[in-house]
Formats: structure tokens, C-alpha cells, sequence
């Protein structure tokens, strides 16, 4: 399991070394995660390399399992910002209409651009249309 936590976290680093390097504007743990991604589909195209090169726990599925015990415990991850926002309460008390209305227009503008492509996708790959 040390041995997964490692390479998920080693796979964030890169990711995030990359993205400053770089000046991408792709955040790094999405590129780490992309790299994981890589590596998996690797090691499970040469299976048989990479069990005789590579530490059992990325081979015998331990990875996968860390992974999934990772977003099991995902809601523990909120908590600092939760600790944040109660330790800001006069912030919120100040600003929290405004707030409100930011989360709530920035929804239905989120729910209406994710319509309004699932109907043009949907018009563009109905049957009978030509490309």
C-alpha cells in the first residue's frame, strides 16, 4: 500500500512540476493523474514485462485498491475548508448574499451550457445526418 500512496502522490509531483514548468494551464494534479493513467494503461498492455520489472503492489491490483480506498475517505479531504469557512464566519456574514447569488447564477449557468451541448452533440449525431 506504501508502495501505491507513493506513486499516486510521486505521479501528483510530477504533475505539478510539469504544470509550472511548463506555464500550462492544466493544473497539476490533473496531469499527474493523466500520467497515472499512462502508467496503468502501460503496465496492463506489457503485463508481462512489468510483473518481472515492477514492485508487486503496482502489478497485483494493490494500486487499484489504494485508489479506491483514497475516494472512500474523500469527504476527509473538505474538511480543512470547512474549518476555513467557520474560522471566516464574519467574511461570510458580510458577503454572504453576494455569495449566494454567485453560487446560484453560476449553477443554473453551468446546467444551461451542459443542456444546451448535450442538445447540439445530440442534433450532430442523430441518424440520418451527414457529416
Amino acid at each position: 500500500m506504501i508502495v501505491s500512496f507513493t506513486l499516486i502522490l510521486l505521479a501528483q509531483l510530477v504533475g505539478e512540476v510539469l504544470a509550472r514548468a511548463t506555464a500550462l494551464s492544466v493544473p497539476g494534479p490533473v496531469i499527474g493523474m493523466a500520467l497515472l493513467l499512462l502508467f496503468m494503461v502501460l503496465r496492463d498492455h506489457w503485463s508481462g514485462i512489468a510483473s518481472r520489472v515492477l514492485a508487486a503492489p503496482l502489478v497485483d491490483g494493490t494500486l487499484e485498491r489504494s485508489g479506491k480506498g483514497l475516494l472512500a475517505h474523500l469527504s476527509l479531504m473538505f474538511i480543512p475548508a470547512g474549518a476555513g469557512i467557520v474560522g471566516r464566519l464574519d467574511v461570510l456574514e458580510a458577503h454572504g448574499l453576494a455569495l449566494a447569488c454567485v453560487v446560484v447564477v453560476s449553477t443554473l449557468a453551468t446546467l444551461t451550457a451542459t443542456a444546451l451541448t448535450f442538445v447540439a452533440v445530440k442534433r450532430w449525431f442523430a441518424p440520418g445526418r451527414e457529416p
